[in-house]
């Protein structure tokens, strides 16, 4: 049993979904969690409120009240490859993250994720992630050194501050792209209700991306992508729309592929590969670049 030594947190919504107690909600939002396992968890002090005060099985739903618990899995997988520190500072902290390893807890991983992994390699517990790429993408991410300017770098990112340079390999085996050839793609995103997959639709735009070919070959081809907007799976999709699936990606091929243990050989070709913004703090311009990028030779 994998237990996180730092907990989780969520807010109970304002909206109350027809619930009387923490443990109706706990069961309502997570439903692969029994009662019996929270009741458990809150016997052993495992759920508590903001301020420490624990919460019990009869506890009143509040909300809009802060919730924090102890995730548990029975196995965590181990994640064979490596986290590096590209910058630090008393403000933030940039690091790389590998292909396969998730950002924060999720799922099946409890403490085996960049943020933990960084918090136990500097010793400081308040290091925090204020931005997500996906598990199977690799590259930069940004964290917050000190929770009192943390906000200020969490607002960076929600309000659109922070120019981000992905690059990327796809298939180009139809209708192949031409070199420096450039597509500026708007459209709207929307969950399927499969998972946590998303969809293009009809509708005003939320997303925005903006595209360019760096080099090909006979069969695939090395992108710039640039989001402007940061929507779940954005850069996936905007390539799917061109006709160019990104390379091992398995959640957007032409038929969605069941789910399978990580093919550690077969990395997702997509790489978060420059952070650029004003810092909130000090006002100066900050630039980072990963020490990785992707070629054709993959």
């Amino acid at each position: 049993m994998a237990i996180a030594n730092s907990p989780s947190k969520l807010s109970l919504p304002q909206k109350n979904p027809g619930v009387t107690t923490v443990l109706e909600y706990l069961a309502l939002k997570f439903p692969s969690i029994t009662s019996d396992v929270w009741k458990q968890r809150m016997a052993d002090g495992k759920v508590h409120w903001h301020d420490g005060s624990l919460i019990s099985a009869s506890s009143l739903f509040a909300a809009q009240q802060r919730v924090y618990y102890y995730r548990e899995v029975d196995s965590e997988p181990v994640i064979p490859f490596a986290e590096r520190i590209i910058f630090q500072d008393e403000l933030i902290l940039v690091a790389y993250k590998p292909h396969f390893l998730p950002v924060t807890p999720g799922g099946e991983y409890v403490e085996e994720c960049l943020q933990n992994r960084l918090r136990n390699k500097t010793g400081n517990q308040e290091l925090q992630a204020v931005h997500r790429i996906d598990k199977a993408t690799a590259g930069l991410v940004l964290f917050s050194v000190n929770p009192s300017s943390r906000q200020h770098y969490h607002h960076l990112f929600e309000s659109h501050q922070v120019n981000k340079t992905y690059q990327a390999i796809a298939n180009t085996n139809i209708n192949a792209p031409i070199a420096n050839q450039q597509w500026e793609i708007k459209n709207r995103l929307e969950k399927t209700g499969t998972r946590f997959l998303m969809h293009i639709v009809e509708g005003l735009a939320n997303s925005h991306s903006r595209i360019r070919c760096l080099q090909c070959s006979a069969d695939k081809a090395l992108f710039e992508l640039n989001p402007i907007t940061g929507k779940t799976h954005q850069l996936r999709l905007h390539m799917q729309s061109l006709g160019w699936p990104l390379l091992y990606d398995t959640y957007y091929p032409q038929s969605l592929q069941p789910v399978r243990p990580d093919d550690y050989s077969k990395p997702l070709q997509l790489l978060a590969q420059q952070l650029q913004f004003t810092d909130p703090m000090t006002r100066q311009i900050r630039s980072f670049s990963s020490d990785t990028e992707l070629s054709l030779g993959c």
